[in-house]
């Protein structure tokens, strides 16, 4: 991973608490946020704003026939 941001003490302790309720790791939980959020977000509106189209075909927000996408 190329670039990992800090959380805040106040989001470090939303996923503590989140972790604690789901019985995972903070690793796993955080893992788990992202893979629910790819399921549930406009993956139209992600995909449209992304700046990197390297990506495309391993990306949860991928769009099969978004014209914008390079690696198709």
């Amino acid at each position: 991973m190329a670039y990992t941001p800090e959380l805040t003490q106040h989001h470090s302790a939303t996923l503590r608490r989140i972790a604690w309720g789901c019985q995972m790791p903070m690793t796993k939980t955080l893992a788990s946020i992202f893979d629910h959020l790819g399921a549930t977000l406009d993956k139209g509106k992600i995909c449209s704003a992304c700046k990197d189209k390297s990506f495309c075909r391993h990306c949860d927000f991928y769009l099969e026939g978004v014209s914008n996408a390079q690696d198709q």
